[in-house]
């Protein structure tokens, strides 16, 4: 799960970080409010959208000359004029895609005299277990441009979770970004509050950038990513009610209400599987066989006839299927079960795409006979490569 800046900002000052002076807007008005709340007399407008890029982004409802989804103002009515042209609009960055995200939000933050951009960031490494804390000097810029043309200007320093944050991580993190004397001292401090706040939050990345050096020497976190760990929300009812649902893909917020995970994909085959291992595989050998996969769904190991039949819905829900290939190995989950929820969802939607099937597993040949005994056109598969194959025959013969 996402948040926007301004909340992930919220929640690192509980962990004692500095951040800049800002208030939240959804109107025109409330963000006049907070700016006149700000000491001025430079503020910054910002679009609040999950997704980076905001700054060198562009609105698809304004010409190509307009300013993207950060802007300094330096008067009320500035910010009163930035704010009627973002909100209601759709930004169209790097990260959001050619459909861009429509703003509802913003940000009103306090101007600040930049001294200088760094960069800083905590990820899980699964490789290793241990928590990625990647620094480097050159904040403010595309970090991926970075590592890939100036590699030694980023330095990663892991921390086992075991062990916890130590003194010398600290002493890393200022040496790699060059700093001394105070500042020095606050990097170790900043990097100390950002490696708790990551554990207690179960965040699955931190992004800082940039952190900056203000002109008067203190170090602000000016612009943040958090995301969270899905499986550990449980355990952080106020960080999921941090959760905007304007921002997430209604098909996926209604997989969510089934326990089916699902995430939209580009292609027209749709899939539904049980086990994500298998899911992957599934959209590998339908890429193989000259085709695109339209989503990834795992319906999991204790799927029902309802959770079948709502995953059909699911799918069919993307205009962009024009087939879908079930592929699923029966273990917990039972393949004649599977097959009435095929049958039942099948009937329920009216499916008037081509349906490959291939089941394997326990109570195979039950599931199997249902499906051949339903009158239904479902074209049978005896393996995940003639599952693929039929499918992607299918649809051509359609199109």
């Amino acid at each position: 799960m996402n948040v926007h800046e301004y909340q992930a900002k919220e929640l690192l000052a509980k962990f004692g970080v500095n951040i800049p002076a800002g208030y939240p807007a959804l109107t025109v008005e409330e963000a006049v409010e907070g700016a006149k709340k700000l000491p001025g007399p430079l503020y910054v407008v910002k679009a609040q959208i999950h997704a980076g890029g905001r700054g060198k982004g562009k609105f698809k409802e304004l010409g190509a000359d307009a300013k993207g989804g950060v802007r300094l103002a330096k008067s009320f009515d500035d910010v009163k004029a930035d704010s009627a042209e973002m909100l209601g609009n759709t930004l169209v960055t790097v990260q959001t895609g050619e459909a861009g995200k429509q703003v509802n939000r913003l940000y009103i933050t306090d101007g600040v005299d930049i001294a200088e951009e760094y960069y800083l960031a905590l990820l899980v490494d699964r490789a290793s277990g241990r928590v990625a804390m990647v620094v480097s000097t050159e904040g403010g810029m595309d970090i991926e441009e970075v590592a890939h043309s100036t590699p030694e200007k980023i330095t990663t320093i892991t921390i086992d979770p075991a062990q916890g944050f130590m003194p010398h991580h600290g002493r890393a993190v200022a040496f790699a970004l060059k700093l001394e004397g105070d500042l020095n001292k606050q990097a170790q401090k900043l990097a100390k509050q950002l490696y708790e706040a990551f554990m207690a939050l179960d965040c699955a990345m931190l992004e800082i950038n940039p952190l900056v050096e203000t002109k008067d020497s203190k170090l602000l976190v000016l612009d943040t990513k958090m995301s969270f760990d899905s499986n550990a929300l449980y355990r952080h009812p106020d960080v999921f009610a941090l959760r905007d649902e304007t921002e997430e893909d209604p098909a996926e917020i209604e997989a969510s209400k089934y326990d089916l995970a699902y995430i939209k994909l580009d292609g027209n085959i749709g899939c539904m599987v049980n086990g994500a291992g298998l899911a992957m595989a599934t959209m590998d050998i339908i890429k193989l066989n000259g085709a695109f996969p339209a989503n990834f769904l795992d319906v999991g190991g204790g799927a029902t006839k309802e959770k079948v039949t709502e995953a059909f819905k699911i799918i069919l829900s993307d205009p962009a299927v024009e087939g879908i290939l079930v592929n699923i190995f029966g273990g917990i989950m039972k393949c004649d079960i599977i097959a009435d929820g095929i049958v039942a969802a099948a009937k329920e939607v009216n499916l008037s795409v081509p349906l490959v099937v291939r089941l394997e597993g326990t109570n195979v040949d039950k599931g199997k006979e249902i499906l051949a005994t339903s009158g239904l056109p479902i074209v049978p598969a005896n393996d995940l490569g003639d599952a693929a194959k039929k499918i992607v025959a299918e649809v051509k013969k359609v199109a």
